[in-house]
């Protein structure tokens, strides 16, 4: 069998990889590069090359919710998003397309559609994205991570299959196990710092200010991200004016490996992170508390909805982007870790958390549309 997957949410698609059997044929189309203008790799073409995936690059329109010089050139790129992906399916040949939502999702998907390529897409958030609502139209299968999303697709496609865990789904045995590649000091709580894959600028200064008082308690590790910014390169030359004992608490990283982020998150006593889907679930996954910074501008103001969630299972705080600085940021952190213990999931909240081998459910709907070929008449 052969299979289109397309990028745009890294995570689920990882994962979904990892557990499609080894003689299944699998080509990645996605994105270069991070951002409109930017010259960084992104993650996804970065981690697919990595694992000697075939990728295959397609320039696209991304929706912007804010008006730049690169929105009207974004504009026209779509028509040509469609176009790369014909000649991509056409040279491929796959038996399905899989789709993690996102803008690179919508014109691979409607090549399928005018080639007749079964697809399948998977549904993260707690709703439905903007993409996935119009290919849900002529999708074969919709799976769905949280029994929220049923409402906004077509029922009789629709499949509750849970959101995967990065790259490797963690048995629930080996969740409290507490092992990590870096070392840190044992005798002091760690705290995971991340803006997601592409990092956030603003959580950056944000650490920035008050990292010199984090130290003193806590080990941190950074996950800075790559951008126009120089976050990267201005903390390394901040961390070099600490002391010893300082410098070895911070461990500082443009990019974390998929493959090794459970591991931070199973050792971490606490993450502040901003509020994606896939962050929320695995935080939910692991137990871990955590301080959210929504991003303003999501669509639908998602990654709110996305933080107020996970405070209904006791393990999130909300620091709002408006109101906060250096200050407040650190002052939550002391106040999480005074009242830990309040932060923990209790019997009936862990009954209610995302599904387990969301993976395995994903890839055996993959294989049955692969298998029949079966494609839904408009």
């Amino acid at each position: 069998m052969k299979v289109v997957v397309i990028g745009g949410h890294l995570s689920p698609a990882l994962s979904v990889i990892e557990a499609l059997p080894k003689e299944v044929s699998i080509l990645f189309v996605g994105r270069k590069y991070s951002f409109e203008g930017d010259k960084s790799k992104s993650l996804e073409y970065e981690t697919i090359n990595s694992l000697k995936f075939p990728f295959a690059e397609i320039t696209t329109a991304r929706w912007q919710r804010k008006f730049t010089r690169h929105t009207i050139n974004s504009l026209f790129k779509f028509p040509i998003g469609v176009i790369q992906s014909l000649f991509i399916l056409l040279r491929f040949k796959p038996d399905v397309v899989v789709g993690f939502g996102g803008y690179v999702s919508l014109p691979v998907a409607i090549s399928s559609f005018i080639l007749r390529v079964p697809v399948v897409i998977h549904e993260q958030t707690l709703e439905a994205g903007f993409s996935n609502r119009i290919i849900s139209v002529w999708a074969s299968k919709i799976c769905i991570s949280w029994e929220s999303s049923r409402s906004f697709f077509p029922k009789e496609k629709t499949v509750l299959t849970g959101n995967p865990i990065r790259k490797f789904e963690v048995p629930a045995s080996q969740r409290g196990e507490r092992s990590m590649k870096y070392e840190v000091d044992k005798k002091v709580p760690t705290i995971y710092i991340t803006g997601g894959s592409s990092g956030s600028h603003f959580i950056n200064k944000l650490v920035e200010g008050c990292i010199g008082e984090l130290l003193r308690k806590f080990n941190i590790i950074h996950q800075i991200g790559e951008s126009k910014f120089g976050d990267f390169e201005r903390l390394v030359k901040l961390r070099e004016t600490f002391s010893f004992d300082q410098r070895k608490r911070y461990i500082l990283k443009k990019f974390v490996k998929p493959s090794q982020v459970a591991s931070i998150l199973k050792y971490c006593d606490l993450a502040i992170s901003r509020s994606g889907i896939n962050t929320i679930t695995e935080l939910i996954y692991f137990e871990k508390p955590a301080i959210l910074i929504p991003l303003p501008f999501s669509q639908n103001n998602e990654q709110l909805k996305n933080a107020r969630f996970l405070e209904t299972f006791k393990l999130g705080k909300v620091l709002s982007q408006n109101e906060a600085d250096s200050r407040s940021l650190s002052q939550m952190v002391d106040l999480i870790f005074d009242n830990i213990k309040e932060h923990k999931l209790n019997e009936s909240e862990s009954a209610k958390r995302q599904i387990e081998n969301a993976a395995q459910n994903i890839v055996k709907i993959v294989e049955y549309v692969g298998e029949t070929k079966k494609v839904p008449k408009l």
